[in-house]
Order: C-alpha cells, then sequence, then structure tokens
C-alpha cells in the first residue's frame, strides 16, 4: 500500500485499469457522462419492460409503484455474516446487494493513508412491507480491529411506510482518529434497526463507495462561521414540468426554479440539483390540493437532501388533509469542504461540490383518503451564492466526477434539452411497453438517437 494506490484482488486491479482508462478519455469529453445517463435510463426502462413481459416472473399489481431503481450497471455483491469472508467494495463502483432482517452483512474496503472514503447504502423495502417509525438501516466503517471509524443510521420517521432510504459512514484520514489513519484492510457492516415489525421481510440494497484525495495544501480545520441563513423568498414564477427519476441514477436534473411533476400515493421521486463550491441551496415541496374528498394523513409528503455520495444531509415531512401544503429544507450552509469540521450533521454533509439529491416521497396510505391518482407536486429551488473555486485536490476521487458540477448539468438543470432529462426518456420506453418486443426495441433506438442528438447538439 506504500505505493498509494487501492489495493485488493487481480480482477479489482483490472476493475480499475479500465476505470483509470476511461477517466483519460473522460478528460476530453467530460460532458458524455450526461448522455451515458440519458442511455441509461432507455435501457432501464427497457430492461423493466421486457422483464415484466417474461413468463413466470410476477409483476407488480396495478397502481402499485415500483419503489426504486436500482443502477442498471450496478455490480452483485453478496454480504458475508462475518469480516473475514467480506466481499471487497471498490470506490468508484456502485453495487446490488440485499439485507435480511436481523442478519449482518460485512463488506471490504482496502484504503490507501492518504484518502477519505465513503460508502452509502440505500435501503429498498418491497411495496407492501410493514415498517414502524423506528425501523431503519444503519451503516459502520470499522478498521480491521472492528473498531468504529463512523457510523451512520436512516430511519422511516413520521412517514412510516415503505420507501428507500439511505445511509452513509466514511473513514476519514484525522490525528483525531488514529486508529482510522493507517492504509490497510477496513470493513463495511450493514444492519437493520428498530422493531420487529418488518422483521420478516429481505430488503434489496444499493451500495455507493466513492473515494476523495487529500488537498495538495492543508486549510482551515474549523467550519465556516459566517453564512447567510436567513430564509429567502420561495422562487415564484410560471413552472416547468420535469418528471422525476427513480432512484439515483435515473435522477432529473433541476437548478433554480419552479418544477412540477404528478406523484401517486406509495411513489418516490428523485431529482438532481449541480451545486458548486459556494453555492446555497434552498428548496421548497409543495402537495397540491383535493377536489371532493377529505381525510387526514399523518407524514404523508416527505422530503430528503442527500450529497454528492449519497450520504443524508436533511430532510422535512408534513401531513395532509386534501388542502395544499407544503415542507422546506433550508437554509443550508452553502458548500464548503470545512463544513466537514460543522457540529451539526446536516451541515457536516454539505462538504463536496457535485450532484446533490432531492428525494420525495408520497406516503401509500394518501390513497385510501384520495385515491390512487397523482396529486399536483412543486418544487421550488434557489440556489443562492457565488461560485467559488475547489479546495485543491492532490489526486482524483473515485467515480472521478462525483466532486465537481460540469458544464452539461448546468445545462440540463436550468431546463435545456426535453424536460425531464433521464426520467422522461425512460417515461417514454414505458408508455410503449404493451406493445411488441421488436417494435419496442425499435422505439427504445429512436429516443436513444434523439437524445444523444439533442445533448450533442446542447455542446
Amino acid at each position: 500500500m506504500g505505493d498509494g494506490r487501492w489495493s485488493g484482488d487481480d480482477e479489482e486491479r483490472r476493475v480499475m485499469g479500465r476505470r483509470r482508462t476511461a477517466r483519460w478519455r473522460r478528460a476530453g469529453m467530460r460532458h458524455g457522462h450526461r448522455s451515458a445517463r440519458a442511455r441509461t435510463a432507455v435501457v432501464a426502462a427497457l430492461l423493466l419492460c421486457t422483464t415484466a413481459a417474461l413468463p413466470g416472473r410476477p409483476a407488480l399489481a396495478a397502481g402499485t409503484p415500483s419503489p426504486y431503481a436500482i443502477a442498471p450497471d450496478a455490480r452483485p455483491v453478496a454480504g458475508a455474516t462475518d469480516a473475514a469472508d467480506a466481499a471487497p467494495l471498490v470506490p468508484g463502483t456502485t453495487y446490488k446487494s440485499s439485507l435480511p432482517s436481523g442478519a449482518k452483512s460485512y463488506y471490504r474496503l482496502d484504503l490507501d493513508a492518504t484518502s477519505d472514503a465513503y460508502v452509502s447504502a440505500t435501503a429498498i423495502p418491497a411495496p407492501g412491507t410493514s415498517v414502524a417509525a423506528g425501523d431503519g438501516i444503519k451503516v459502520s466503517v470499522q478498521n480491521a480491529d472492528g473498531r468504529d471509524c463512523s457510523s451512520g443510521t436512516k430511519t422511516f420517521g413520521v412517514v412510516h411506510t415503505p420507501r428507500p432510504i439511505a445511509a452513509w459512514a466514511a473513514r476519514e484520514v484525522s490525528s483525531k482518529r488514529p486508529r482510522c489513519e493507517g492504509a490497510g484492510t477496513y470493513y463495511v457492516l450493514v444492519e437493520r434497526i428498530g422493531t420487529a415489525v418488518s422483521a420478516q421481510d429481505t430488503w434489496d440494497l444499493e451500495l455507493f463507495a466513492t473515494a476523495e484525495p487529500a488537498l495538495k495544501q492543508a486549510g482551515a480545520t474549523s467550519s465556516p462561521e459566517a453564512w447567510n441563513s436567513t430564509s429567502p423568498e420561495p422562487v415564484t414564477g410560471e413552472g416547468v414540468r420535469r418528471a422525476g427519476g427513480s432512484g439515483f441514477a435515473s435522477a432529473a436534473p433541476v437548478g433554480q426554479g419552479v418544477w412540477n411533476s404528478g406523484i401517486e400515493p406509495g411513489r418516490t421521486l428523485v431529482y438532481e440539483v449541480p451545486l458548486d463550491w459556494g453555492r446555497q441551496l434552498s428548496v421548497t415541496a409543495e402537495l397540491g390540493g383535493s377536489n371532493g374528498r377529505d381525510g387526514y394523513v399523518a407524514g404523508a409528503l416527505n422530503l430528503s437532501l442527500y450529497n454528492p455520495v449519497r450520504g443524508f444531509v436533511d430532510d422535512a415531512s408534513t401531513s395532509y388533509n386534501g388542502s395544499q401544503e407544503a415542507v422546506e429544507i433550508g437554509p443550508l450552509p452553502p458548500v464548503a469542504y470545512e463544513n466537514r469540521y460543522a457540529v451539526p450533521k446536516r451541515f457536516k454533509g454539505m462538504r463536496f461540490a457535485g450532484s446533490y439529491y432531492l428525494v420525495v416521497h408520497l406516503a401509500a396510505d394518501v390513497a385510501e383518503n384520495y385515491g390512487d391518482g397523482p396529486l399536483q407536486l412543486t418544487l421550488r429551488l434557489r440556489v443562492g451564492g457565488a461560485a467559488e473555486a475547489g479546495p485543491g485536490y492532490a489526486g482524483e476521487p473515485e467515480p472521478g466526477d462525483v466532486f465537481q458540477v460540469v458544464e452539461g448539468d448546468r445545462w440540463v438543470a436550468a431546463g435545456g434539452g426535453a424536460a425531464g432529462g433521464g426520467g422522461d426518456a425512460a417515461m417514454t420506453v414505458l408508455a410503449v411497453s404493451g406493445i411488441g418486443t421488436g417494435t419496442l426495441v425499435l422505439v427504445v433506438l429512436g429516443v436513444w438517437a434523439v437524445v444523444a442528438r439533442r445533448r450533442v447538439g446542447a455542446w
């Protein structure tokens, strides 16, 4: 480990070699990842349609939303019941796994002595699963002696209907944590917390591992003290329709402005907000009123914010009685490397530039009083502050573009291209899922070509 590289078995080295080659290619065509994301959404939708039509595979009941779309390129990995048998996670890679109730799932990280490493685990209960407010997920990163470097938890809270939730943990190189400073083997432990309400269910997992290199020059070691914490006026004006994605990988890009969509009970929508260093986010989510029905639903709407490593930052929830309701996140501190030294956890999460994720969930219980049809969802985003230069990393993160905002992100988020981005590309494919497979493939290829032309034309 003295050469500062990530270690692992031969297969992992080959994977990393391919990743470095891809990163060099990205240097000259950095915008390509946005086109790839659109293609990924199309392919994911095609797979969903095709798989649903296969004989012998049960489909979701009509009106039952799919809870979450794991990244199509996620690599399968099995969690071990003992650290000694843990499979490796390579930073820069997305994985899919599962988490039985009552079991501990271990994974392995082989780390150098200078980079910070982060692991996020998204838990995905099946629709109809029973969960309690205190049920949730815990993620820990431990050293070779089984001692925690850090841990994080996320519970379902007041919106206690099954929905994707994510927790994160890190190995941070710091003199304050000497047991986690050195190069070597570390372990990721993912486990369930809470009551026995969901004891018989196995949850799907999406794991995302990232690495942040050290700085070229050491900077401040305390959080910024002066920043504008006054709640700004909500953004007004005509809304732009933007259908949300169904997972982190298919998140629909949005920026400052007013964005409209419909949301069905039980549905989770994901949006991607590009934030440069120095930018400050405030967001309000409004749920429209319902005509002709009434009833009170506690914890009906949840709005959550996750950072570029899919680490939980903050959330807000509200109940619903048929009248328009709103929840707000913010103001949060401007994005700054030094936020990691803050005391409030929600401030600590604003430590990276890159893609932040807004996750909106409408409780399945709403259907009992207001039917299965969509309610109007309006997002009002304000992005303040001035973009600043980054902290100056001594190496490249994994994945290579995780802590930066490229021009394509800004263009799409500002409303460029087809409304809805990758989310709408997937919706286009889903809309034709009832036709023959051969025709469906032709339609998918057509959508793919149109998306590619739009992306290239934007540059």
